[in-house]
């Protein structure tokens, strides 16, 4: 019995031994929006995670900021040429990431995390439904000051991203839900200078303004820090992402909120995701990362967890 047993567990592990030794074979690599920001290098994180789960070393790129289309274009360039067995793309337009895949001829396995793209032969969108979640947000935003009393602006993301599209359509929603229409809608280019400078104009050009619905969080954090160097009072502000720079400032009690990802799960998922394409198992269309709006009551809950 003793020996029969010693079998079964030798051959568990040279089955592992032998399953770790396939993943490790595939090469996956991915290229995400960028890399210098606290979100995306969280995303980062769940990649290196999977990868150290599964035995591999993933190569992670991504352009200097998210205004760099034509950085990342070159990198997938690059990227594609070496035929990888799979690509995770955060793109930053869709349509000039799927004319880099469509030129370099690449048959592999394609997979979307964050920003989702029309690209016919993708196998899988792994990120947040950005329109429901947005919309969550802006209908938070709105009981917080209250629908007789908006008066709101807008600052969305790069121009024509996906991902700002379906959030400012999200906030849009909200808005026109409750009768109410943005004061603006200004592009902060996804940074927190950007972000401040739109503010700053908007404290001068409409300053009954007093809610700001965010692309992300640092475009909320730019935003606050034009309102508060302004000394301007009565204005609430809601972020999108759950980066921990935004949650310590709701727990001071100077940001509203933010519409919480989970970009460490995105990340993971996607590679996961990847993974089980390249093992020819089933793979959903869209894996949907679900969102949770953090505000002063649940901030220390979602720390936590």
């Amino acid at each position: 019995m003793k020996k029969v047993l010693a079998l079964v567990l030798s051959l568990l592990l040279v089955l592992g031994a032998v399953s770790a030794l396939a993943e490790a074979e595939f090469t996956v690599v991915v290229n995400l929006k960028t890399l210098s920001s606290e979100y995306w290098q969280t995303v980062k994180s769940g990649i290196d995670e999977a990868a150290a789960e599964l035995g591999m070393t993933i190569d992670v790129q991504g352009p200097a900021a998210e205004t760099e289309i034509a950085e990342q274009v070159q990198q997938l360039e690059t990227m594609l040429a070496a035929k990888p067995d799979a690509i995770i793309i955060a793109p930053l337009d869709g349509d000039a990431v799927i004319g880099a895949i469509q030129a370099s001829g690449y048959e592999g396995i394609v997979i979307f995390c964050d920003t989702d793209a029309n690209y016919e032969k993708k196998v899988s969108f792994v990120g947040t439904s950005n329109q429901i979640a947005a919309h969550s947000g802006g209908v938070y935003g709105i009981g917080l000051v209250g629908a007789e009393n908006v008066k709101a602006l807008i600052i969305y993301g790069q121009e024509g991203d996906n991902t700002s599209n379906l959030r400012k359509a999200g906030y849009e929603q909200a808005l026109a839900e409750a009768g109410l229409a943005p004061v603006a809608m200004l592009s902060g280019n996804n940074t927190t200078d950007g972000a401040t400078k739109v503010m700053e104009d908007q404290l001068v050009a409409n300053p009954e303004i007093n809610l700001v619905l965010s692309h992300n969080d640092d475009t909320a954090i730019g935003a606050l820090n034009a309102v508060k160097a302004a000394g301007k009072e009565g204005v609430t502000i809601l972020g999108f992402d759950g980066n921990q720079s935004a949650i310590e400032l709701i727990a001071a009690g100077e940001l509203a909120g933010t519409v919480a990802q989970q970009p460490k799960l995105m990340g993971y998922l996607s590679v996961m995701t990847a993974m089980k394409a390249l093992r020819g198992e089933e793979v959903e269309a869209n894996v949907v990362v679900d969102t949770v709006v953090i505000n002063s009551e649940n901030f220390a809950d979602y720390l936590q967890k």
